[in-house]
């Protein structure tokens, strides 16, 4: 796990440089005319596209625990969570932002700047796989003993094709990807268990850990013209789903049979709940119309038909043959 700065080196400089040479390696980018080193950083997307743009804290205590999650996924949540809502668009990631307060005790120890490092890590190897350059951002002493950082993303989809909330219309078939509940699953072991997992790594099995947007799935799905409302599942599919009905002016039933649920909630009593109401699982939920033809897999990630949009206002869960309505039970926060 890498520390920032150099020959002992401490304090903003010293991370702002690491962070530049970090970024730097990422390589250039035909659309990032100027990045970090200037007042801004000047983008020019191609003339055909529309610029998508996102905004998402991570903060410890509410996002993260430095005591439960190890300093990679920290880092590696902090940019997935905006590459799930480019991915919900089917865009394209053309740069990010990121700006990182830390406790003035993880920037005067050598443990507190491996955690920095490690933090540094992961956000960068995700950067790396997704093609992701880092443009700017701003760093800052945190005012209390939690460490925040927000992340900025834009990105490129093609003019007028962006998926949004607002599309599904009455008699469209609901969809998934990947599987429900994991995230959650893995939260509760995490909670029980912290030292299991500090030496977990980003390999495809650690869902809370290292989620995985689904871009390659986003921009197929405009490609191909398979969707016409997407949005991702990142407060649990119960509060979601909601959303974009609301956004739609429509209803839902979606069958508890059908959920694909993880492997990590399968194993708990409480399974099905994880899967409607846990969060995390920042798998995008679609809809499509009854006639396209849309495939089990897209780019390697299984789909899953788990609804369809009816007409009202109602979201029904269907389960044995009975229905009732499905409660908004995911992630809100409360101000």
């Amino acid at each position: 796990m890498a520390s920032y700065g150099k020959a002992g080196a401490t304090g903003e400089l010293a991370l702002i440089g690491d962070i530049g040479e970090r970024a730097a390696r990422l390589g250039p980018s035909s659309a990032v005319r100027v990045g970090i080193g200037d007042d801004c950083a000047v983008l020019r997307p191609r003339a055909d596209t529309d610029v998508v743009v996102t905004t998402d804290f991570s903060l410890e205590g509410r996002h993260f625990r430095r005591d439960w999650h190890p300093a990679a996924s920290a880092g590696h949540r902090c940019l997935a969570r905006g590459l799930s809502d480019l991915a919900a668009m089917g865009a394209e990631p053309l740069s990010a932002f990121l700006s990182l307060a830390v406790p003035a005790g993880l920037q005067t120890t050598a443990a507190g700047r491996r955690w920095v490092g490690g933090f540094l890590d992961g956000l960068f190897r995700l950067a790396e796989a997704t093609g992701t350059p880092l443009s700017g951002g701003d760093t800052a002493t945190a005012p209390d003993g939690n460490v925040l950082a927000d992340i900025v993303l834009t990105g490129t989809v093609p003019r007028g094709k962006a998926l949004l909330r607002s599309g599904a219309r009455v008699g469209d078939l609901l969809y998934v990807t990947g599987a429900l509940g994991g995230a959650a699953a893995e939260l509760r072991m995490l909670e029980e268990q912290p030292k299991r997992f500090r030496a977990a790594v980003a390999d495809g099995t650690h869902p809370q850990l290292f989620p995985e947007a689904r871009l390659q799935v986003g921009r197929v799905l405009v490609r191909r013209r398979l969707s016409r409302a997407a949005m991702d599942l990142s407060d649990g599919l119960s509060t979601d789903l909601r959303h974009l009905c609301e956004a739609s002016g429509v209803g839902a039933v979606v069958e508890a049979e059908r959920l694909p649920l993880h492997t990590l909630a399968m194993a708990m009593p409480d399974g099905l709940s994880l899967a409607l109401n846990g969060g995390e699982d920042y798998e995008l939920l679609f809809a499509a119309g009854a006639a396209m033809r849309v495939p089990r897999r897209i780019a390697g990630v299984a789909v899953t038909r788990i609804g369809e949009v009816t007409a009202g206002g109602e979201v029904v869960l269907r389960e044995g043959g009975v229905s009732s309505l499905l409660a908004a039970k995911g992630w809100e926060h409360r101000f």
